[in-house]
């Protein structure tokens, strides 16, 4: 795909649809490629953790911690578990990663805690936030000392309706 300047081609465009899952039309990944253009601001073909913070909405957000570095198709890839065609699966396998902050596939009390930290800022004590999550494993069927797996979180969360849709503007 060359530098972030350079345009998309066809080819580009489909490459990066199959990336997603086709989970946006060649239309949005034209507009997603407009939107990662202005974030790489020296056009270096990849948007670093400062230029992405540099949107008010992602920068008290957990998820910001997965984009330092981030490339144009894994940037689509990323924002594909916000797209209203995806699958809870697929949003229930983001919100794990984001959680799994050591990529050992597994999220432990300690995981969640931090996630927390950044969710709710001074607002929460940490023995609050210990207490609360505590009570929530616990009706879950889990313990302070449990380690999740992406299973047990598809088995907690898939029950919930996830609400996790942007609307991709197209011109």
């Amino acid at each position: 795909m060359g530098t972030a300047s350079s345009m998309l081609t066809q080819y580009d465009i489909e490459e990066v649809q199959e990336h997603c899952d086709n989970l946006f039309s060649q239309q949005e990944i034209v507009s997603l490629y407009q939107r990662f253009c202005q974030l790489d601001r020296n056009a270096k073909g990849f948007i670093s953790s400062d230029e992405f913070l540099s949107v008010p909405e992602f920068a008290m957000n957990p998820l910001s911690q997965m984009v330092d570095g981030i490339n144009f198709k894994d940037f689509v890839a990323f924002l594909s578990a916000f797209s209203a065609k995806a699958t809870a699966q697929h949003k229930i396998e983001l919100i794990f990663k984001v959680y799994d902050s050591d990529r050992n596939g597994k999220v432990s009390f300690n995981d969640i805690v931090e996630v927390l930290k950044d969710l709710s800022g001074s607002f929460m004590s940490d023995e609050q936030r210990e207490r609360v999550l505590s009570q929530v494993l616990k009706e879950a069927g889990y313990t302070k000392d449990s380690s999740l797996t992406l299973d047990d979180f598809i088995k907690v969360l898939g029950q919930s309706e996830l609400k996790m849709d942007v609307e991709i503007p197209v011109d």
